[in-house]
């Protein structure tokens, strides 16, 4: 099979297109047929930099798959040859990635497409819709009557959890830059704030009436989380999806610090089956109508890989940049 490949770290240039043995069945997973991946913030960190992971990097990477089954392994009863599926399974931990016509996937990791996306649009949810899911519902806790911000609104995560937050019955504000404004306004968030037009303790008085976020999910961090940390209310709840350097705000405010690596099952070896179910339910709800996915509007395929890297770096994409199996 093809592949696109790397065997060091660097700019997006190192990527090299080679030839590979087809990966070959084996216990507890599928083999999937690759039509579509995309583009992570992690990706392009393991691309690039050293990292906890880069000792076990596997040469094929991105972990966001959607495709075809072509064969089902022993102990797998609920995924069938030619069942369209959708999961992030690979690209880091030594297990190679869906930069390649042909992706091992353990099947606990997997769930049905959904019926309603293509594809592409299929590709771009798992990490991040998974991220999200595990954010609001496992470690926020969002319920209705909450308010909560959301920083970065039409980031990969961020879009989601905005839906996923009014899904639950939240009260949602979010956060954006300017250029962004048009498409976050399409999101149904309840109060989307101008970052450029508004300080922290403008539209914290403004939405809260001074007191405060009950929650607030920082996909943005680095130096944006001491103003999650601001806008949260004493007491409050605060979920982060990066490293933290000064945390005094916590103790000041008696705030509950939340760390989502959604990585963990992957790369442990535990739980893969929750992503399954959460990628399942994610199914669900976006054909109910729900949830839509963010598509950034290039066009590129998993051989262009160096020039979908590029797009993200440049900072210009709006959404998931989805890569298809063209040719």
């Amino acid at each position: 099979m093809k592949a696109m490949v790397i065997k060091e770290l660097g700019s997006s240039d190192v990527f090299q297109l080679e030839e590979r043995e087809k990966p070959r069945i084996k216990s507890g997973h599928l083999v999937i047929e690759v039509k579509a991946t995309s583009v992570n913030p992690l990706d392009t960190m393991l691309r690039s930099t050293e990292t906890p992971w880069s000792d076990n990097l596997p040469e094929i990477l991105h972990g966001d798959v959607a495709g075809t089954v072509i064969e089902v392994g022993e102990d797998v009863t609920n995924f069938r040859i030619g069942d369209a599926v959708y999961g992030c399974a690979g690209g880091i931990s030594g297990i190679n990635g869906a930069l390649c016509e042909y992706m091992l996937v353990d099947a606990r990791l997997m769930a049905h497409k959904p019926t309603t996306l293509s594809m592409k649009e299929a590709a771009a949810l798992p990490l991040v819709a998974i991220t999200a899911w595990e954010a609001l519902h496992d470690k926020l806790k969002i319920q209705s009557g909450d308010h909560i911000l959301i920083h970065g609104a039409t980031g990969g995560v961020g879009h989601l959890a905005i839906q996923l937050a009014k899904y639950f019955g939240a009260t949602v504000s979010a956060t954006v830059k300017p250029r962004n404004l048009s498409v976050a306004n399409t999101l149904n968030a309840d109060n989307i704030i101008n970052v450029e037009e508004q300080t922290v303790s403008e539209y914290v008085e403004k939405l809260t009436g001074g007191v405060g976020f009950d929650a607030v999910f920082d996909t943005i961090a680095g130096k944006n989380i001491q103003h999650s940390f601001e806008a949260a209310r004493i007491n409050g709840n605060v979920a982060t999806t990066l490293p933290i350097d000064d945390t005094l705000q916590v103790a000041l405010k008696s705030l509950s610090l939340h760390s989502v690596l959604m990585l963990i099952p992957l790369i442990n070896g535990i739980n893969r089956e929750s992503h399954g179910k959460i990628l399942a339910y994610i199914s669900t709800l976006v054909d109910k109508g729900v949830i839509k996915p963010l598509i950034d509007k290039s066009d590129f395929s998993i051989w262009e890989v160096a020039k979908a890297h590029e797009r993200y770096h440049s900072g210009q994409a709006v959404g998931k940049i989805a890569l298809t199996m063209k040719k």
